[in-house]
């Protein structure tokens, strides 16, 4: 594929999902790059933000998890193809623009004289509220044009030390189709100062040599801020995200115990493409470089170390840390070779490398069910296509490209067309959004995967089949067609928090009763429910708005507390609307579900009041809207036989009903 084929599959793909809006084509293309830039180990998550006022621009933010970066992003987007230059002196305007609005954002005048309802206000709010954590920043320049190669020095602003980084159309195109999960790193250990003596081992027979040493913890410090998460394998990096903020256990013993560090701590394990060294007589060697260098374990180190010796002014110079650097004799093999260290090398923090990774069983065969199965044709056309499930990021395009000629590619476009493309993060924002949790949503589509896998990898769902996939893409169409809806109502901003709330509201309102195999047949959503989400979207709206108080709305939304007050709700919605758009059963009400946290006696007391008809209600609705793993749909039914024969449960019977009722509330159960 060339350059110009890329850009303008790009500028297509922005087209749409821009829903004809040019202020929103410029959030797509924000949006679709920095989730590239994501998964490519680049970036670290966003919220978008497009503000353009007098003398400051910003089109999307992100701050680290432990506070301790702050990402700034912002767009120039031409819409041109072929790609056009873009003048230096355009670019140097723009990251003026930039940092301006991270000054203006650090005065209280510059936030009271913004709409506290609007994403600048929050960006404002969120980059003033991090100040006293934030150390240092990353400012990048995303377009569709092309740019000069060049450096740009750190700038120190209001005692932060923000990097440059331009992300033009060829820098982006070399990201998507090169292959490369990331830009290589290389570290020169010399540039730091610090001379690492290390024993190689390198036995002819085995596929890799390893080098074991000592690093000072400064010279770790000093990588890490240079290269930031970058230089965490992205499994790793991930594990950090689920799992919070530094390990408190390690940043005790670097404040209180710093000469018991190198006793306590189990070290890092990284993995290098080459190492260049200095032989110093038998098997010693001295480090100068490294080049492709990844820690794959010890991520949780590696950041405790950088966070509190620059957050807590802790002195890390008598502290060291064993390093072992396995550099595989292939350099074609490090990927197959760095998740299984990952894996089975022991950390303070056990990280499964397959939690996280694309290549778990479940995306595979989701991946497989959207290369066979046929979506039906839509009324007035003849034509049957397939959703295109993109797994491994930029397969969509790569496939295009190897389908031979010109009319082959046409035919394959058609049948596979861009708007029916959808990635790991979209799947997660379906399903969680339809499971009711847009809270997490709305942490961001990184965070918000990493939650979907963890939570995936728990329950050990089957694998999917046909039926799964049917009603996946129902709710993706769902999704989709409430972001062009909620787009059209023109409410100024938070149009990704509206989406997943009201789907989320109508998932919990209708117990998740609405009729999927029916969207997935028309391909379209019925009027009744185009009709139901106008109205619930306005709610949505106003629930974010005025629950937030005046605060950061994008705050607002992430909380628990948001959906559960948001989910109990009355909109006036009328049964007669939303019948048509159910499953055969009755509309729910209300039910007498008994509530959590109850000691055995309480328990016990709690699940004798429970019908016979109340369980076989549960199973019957769990098998009807695939809820409830199926020995939870099973146990419902024989929960419902012992009540109807008057006999007591086991006690891991009444633990496991309990937990069953709770979940089928949760998900907005009520008995008939």
């Amino acid at each position: 594929m060339t350059l110009e084929e890329f850009a303008e599959n790009l500028r297509q793909d922005v087209l749409v999902r821009g829903s004809d809006s040019p202020n929103y084509e410029v959030d797509v293309f924000t949006e679709d790059v920095i989730e590239a830039m994501t998964d490519a180990g680049e970036a670290d998550g966003f919220i978008l933000c497009n503000s353009d006022g007098r003398g400051y621009k910003i089109n999307a933010y992100n701050v680290a998890s432990d506070g301790d970066c702050i990402d700034l992003f912002v767009s120039i987007y031409t819409r041109e193809v072929p790609p056009q230059r873009v003048p230096a002196a355009e670019i140097d305007r723009h990251f003026n623009r930039l940092r301006s609005f991270f000054q203006r954002a650090l005065a209280d005048n510059f936030r009271a004289g913004l709409e506290e309802s609007s994403p600048e206000f929050d960006a404002a709010d969120s980059i003033h509220s991090s100040r006293k954590e934030v150390t240092r920043g990353r400012l990048f320049l995303l377009t569709d044009g092309s740019t000069s190669a060049r450096e740009y020095e750190d700038v120190v602003v209001e005692g932060v030390k923000f990097s440059h980084h331009v992300w033009d159309i060829e820098r982006i195109f070399r990201m998507e189709t090169s292959g490369a999960v990331r830009e290589i790193i290389n570290v020169n250990f010399e540039e730091f100062g610090d001379r690492v003596v290390c024993i190689c081992s390198s036995d002819p027979a085995y596929e890799y040599a390893t080098y074991v040493g000592y690093f000072p913890a400064s010279l770790l410090v000093r990588i890490y801020e240079k290269y930031g998460a970058r230089l965490l394998e992205r499994n790793v990096r991930s594990f950090l995200q689920a799992r919070g903020k530094i390990n408190r256990g390690i940043r005790d013993t670097i404040l209180h115990e710093p000469q018991r560090f190198l006793a306590y701590n189990n070290g890092i394990s990284a993995t290098a493409e080459r190492i260049e060294y200095e032989a110093s007589g038998g098997n010693v060697v001295f480090l100068s470089r490294a080049i492709g260098f990844q820690i794959v374990n010890g991520g949780q180190t590696t950041a405790s170390l950088y966070t509190t010796a620059k957050k807590d002014k802790a002195d890390v110079s008598g502290i060291s840390v064993q390093v072992k650097v396995t550099v595989p004799k292939d350099p074609a093999a490090i990927d197959q070779l760095a998740p299984k260290i990952s894996l089975y090398a022991n950390s303070q923090n056990k990280v499964n490398t397959a939690d996280f990774s694309a290549n778990h069983p479940f995306h595979l065969r989701i991946e497989e069910l959207s290369r066979t199965i046929w979506a039906p044709a839509p009324a007035g056309t003849q034509i049957e296509t397939r959703w295109y499930y993109e797994r491994a990021r930029g397969s969509y395009t790569d496939a295009m490209a190897r389908t031979g000629t010109f009319a082959e590619r046409k035919r394959w476009k058609i049948q596979h067309p861009l708007s029916q493309k959808f990635s790991k993060t979209d799947l997660a924002k379906f399903e969680h959004t339809w499971d009711q949790k847009p809270h997490i949503v709305s942490r961001g589509a990184e965070k918000n995967f990493v939650e979907f896998m963890a939570e995936l990898l728990e329950k050990r769902p089957p694998v999917p089949d046909e039926a799964y996939f049917r009603h996946l893409i129902a709710r993706a169409i769902m999704f989709r067609r409430t972001e062009k809806l909620v787009q059209a109502q023109n409410y100024g901003g938070y149009r990704a928090n509206i989406v997943t709330y009201s789907l989320a509201w109508l998932s919990h309102q209708t117990a998740q009763k609405i009729d999927l195999d029916q969207i997935w047949r028309s391909q379209t959503l019925p009027q009744a429910l185009d009709e139901a989400i106008r109205i619930i979207s306005k709610a949505a709206y106003d629930h974010l708005v005025e629950g937030a108080q005046g605060g950061n709305v994008t705050e607002w939304a992430k909380k628990d507390r948001c959906w559960e007050h948001f989910r109990t709700k009355t909109i006036g919605i009328s049964t007669n609307l939303l019948r048509p758009v159910l499953t055969q059963r009755e509309i729910a009400r209300p039910g007498t579900l008994a509530p959590a946290g109850m000691d055995n006696a309480e328990a016990y007391a709690s699940l004798r009041m429970v019908p016979a008809e109340e369980w076989f209600a549960i199973s019957g609705w769990a098998k009807e809207t695939g809820n409830l793993l199926p020995w939870q749909r099973a146990l419902a039914h024989s929960l419902g036989r012992l009540a109807a024969q008057n006999r007591e449960p086991s006690t891991k019977q009444v633990y496991q009903g309990q937990k069953i009722l709770d979940e089928a509330k949760r998900l907005g159960f009520r008995m008939n």
